[in-house]
């Protein structure tokens, strides 16, 4: 039978995630010295680094047993796994934020909102019974409201540095974000077990 195998958001959560690695006692030799691979053992494990949204796809379709990812994918994306563990770190938050002084909660207009997110957008101005407008930006989506192409901006905000910078600001916060364990939902049956071990390892080293 092969290692729980783990999927792992590659970039800032990576770097978070070794260290409570550490803390949990694994050797993560291999994992900080990974060159160009993408699939390394850590202790009796074995991580796999992937992009955000194909951790939840490899931990969905039973390729992965568990995954790190945070909570902003998932609320996006959404699919069929156990969210198990607020880790704690890569805290931001999603909120809406428009030009300095904007109020979109007032008038009649039909609003225009640029967003990475259409899906956390939706939900939100729906559950406000507001009728917008979503375009969906790919790159850096406080260029929309400056180019006049939206008038505000549903994003990820961790310091509010680059809103600032820009003449933006937050008008509303929507939700907080953290990095989340994910496990697959046969994994969970069959390997409970390992799994019960590996996240109450996580667990013990979070309170550390």
């Amino acid at each position: 039978m092969r290692p729980i195998r783990i999927a792992l958001t590659k970039g800032r959560l990576e770097k978070s995630a070794v260290e409570l690695f550490e803390r949990m006692g694994l050797d993560c030799t291999e994992l900080k010295n990974k060159g160009r691979r993408l699939i390394l053992p850590v202790g009796e494990y074995e991580m796999v680094l992937a992009k955000a949204n194909d951790v939840l796809t490899y931990v969905e379709h039973g390729v992965c047993d568990i995954g790190f990812v945070g909570k902003d994918t998932i609320a996006e994306k959404g699919g069929n796994f156990y969210e198990m563990l607020d880790l704690g770190f890569g805290r931001c938050r999603f909120a809406v934020a428009g030009p300095d002084g904007c109020d979109i909660f007032t008038g009649h207009r039909e609003m225009t909102v640029a967003t990475k997110y259409p899906n956390i957008a939706s939900q939100y101005f729906e559950s406000r019974g507001m009728d917008v407008r979503l375009i969906k930006i790919e790159g850096s989506v406080e260029l929309a409201p400056l180019l006049g192409l939206a008038d505000a901006i549903v994003d990820i905000v961790e310091t509010g540095q680059t809103l600032k910078e820009n003449g933006l600001s937050v008008i509303e916060e929507i939700m907080p974000i953290s990095a989340r364990t994910i496990v697959n939902v046969a994994s969970l049956k069959t390997r409970k077990n390992e799994i019960q071990k590996f996240t109450n390892g996580i667990i013990k080293a979070l309170s550390l």
